[in-house]
């Protein structure tokens, strides 16, 4: 099947705060850049504003809140009840801020993606800009990945690098970061979408081979911001 023929990819994504990811994600199946459609984004804290970001794109908004559930168990419970009534191909977590336990991700083992903001395995978990500054590195970026049971543990699929600046604040560095997840996201979700990307048996398969290593994203392309 060609692309052109394929049916477009169901997508679920998950957010915690403004949502910037989903944003670009969304914007890029509207526009067409990617052959997927959002069916629902749903929050783990209310009022947050990327719901307001989503229902203005014209997609359907809910929040599973993280705060009202007795446990992680009713949470991820009620979560995965709303993820599957819309039946999506993808789910995407998108600054999506809850630890997801390793049932949760089992149950969608090779349908969830996530972006960190480091060059995994580097700097899993938080404060990554922080911690990046203060080892003093050249370099820092983004990675997406697979989500498994290990905490920002699963392949990396495709990565971008940026420069660490001399007099570099956490707060610039995260707007650098920040702007290349936005091009790298959506190009995952594409390869995805066009059925070159797949996962099977555990591995992470491009274009018919086993992908060893991640995908870079060159990082002059991003080097003017």
């Amino acid at each position: 099947m060609s692309a052109g023929s394929r049916a477009p990819l169901q997508l679920a994504i998950l957010i915690s705060g403004r949502g910037s990811n989903m944003a670009a994600i969304a914007r890029a199946c509207l526009d067409g850049r990617i052959n997927a459609r959002v069916n629902v984004v749903i929050s783990d804290r209310p009022g947050v504003a990327g719901l307001t970001t989503a229902s203005s794109l014209g997609i359907d908004a809910q929040t599973i809140s993280w705060q009202s559930a007795r446990d992680r168990e009713v949470f991820e419970r009620e979560l995965s009840v709303a993820i599957d009534a819309h039946h999506p191909d993808l789910i995407v977590l998108a600054g999506f801020m809850r630890i997801l336990s390793p049932r949760f991700a089992e149950r969608y083992a090779g349908r969830m993606l996530n972006i960190h903001p480091s060059l995994l395995p580097k700097y899993r978990g938080l404060h990554t800009h922080r911690r990046a500054l203060e080892a003093m590195d050249t370099e820092h970026g983004a990675s997406v990945h697979f989500v498994t049971a290990e905490l920002d543990g699963g392949p990396v699929v495709l990565q971008s690098t940026v420069p660490v600046r001399p007099g570099d604040t956490e707060s610039a560095l995260s707007a650098r970061v920040q702007a290349t997840e936005h091009v790298i996201y959506p190009r995952v979700i594409e390869l995805l979408a066009e059925g070159r990307l797949a996962w099977k048996e555990g591995r992470v398969w491009l274009d018919g081979k086993v992908l060893d290593a991640p995908l870079v994203e060159d990082p002059s392309v991003h080097a003017r911001n």
